[in-house]
């Protein structure tokens, strides 16, 4: 059974998580995922804002925190693949798009609902990273009660922010951080966030 949302379908919380819209298809994860995942999105334009490619230990701690989120809180960054229509990438994987609870431990944003994207760079520029996060927005407050959402990045990835930005997303200069985790070119992490109320309109 499912629920209608917008113009895309959401499974029921007893199953496996799907969502579809137009063009996409966001879903849980598989074993066999992992593999796909690394070899399109783990490389040098992709990483280039998220602390450079990953090496196997960064990788395996990855997809623990990705199900992790999955198992805690019934919702992740979820595998996002093209439907098998003919178009462009066609029943590819694209990457990943979804909903997690911030995890920077003791900074502004920890434990509020964020919205993430990483997509591979031939899917870059199709509105596949829009779609899909219009989609994971209305899923964090028609399905998971969000008040509020937050998204993160950097200043120099326009890309990034400059989506937030479509979305309808508000910068929230109260709420930037300095990650530990990275160095100076990567810091300050900068937020964008959008209520509840503002999504609505």
């Amino acid at each position: 059974m499912h629920r209608r949302r917008r113009d895309y379908l959401v499974a029921e919380e007893a199953s496996p998580f799907r969502l579809e819209t137009e063009r996409l298809i966001l879903r849980d994860w598989r074993d066999e995922d992992w593999p796909e995942f690394w070899r399109v999105t783990n490389t040098p334009a992709v990483m280039r804002w998220l602390g450079d490619e990953a090496d196997a230990a960064t990788r395996d701690a990855a997809r623990a925190r990705l199900e992790g989120y999955r198992s805690q809180h019934g919702h992740t960054f979820w595998v996002l693949q093209r439907k098998d229509d003919g178009g462009h990438l066609s029943g590819e994987m694209l990457g990943f798009c979804g909903l997690k609870r911030s995890n920077v431990v003791g900074e502004t944003v920890e434990g509020m609902m964020e919205v993430g994207w990483r997509l591979r760079e031939d899917a870059w520029g199709s509105g596949y990273a829009k779609e899909a996060a219009v989609a994971s927005l209305d899923t964090a407050f028609n399905r998971f009660g969000a008040d509020e959402v937050v998204a993160l990045t950097v200043a120099g990835n326009k890309a990034s922010w400059g989506l937030m930005v479509r979305l309808g997303m508000q910068r929230r200069e109260d709420l930037d951080f300095t990650d530990p985790r990275y160095g100076p070119h990567l810091n300050p992490s900068i937020v964008y966030a959008v209520t509840f109320e503002q999504w609505q309109e």
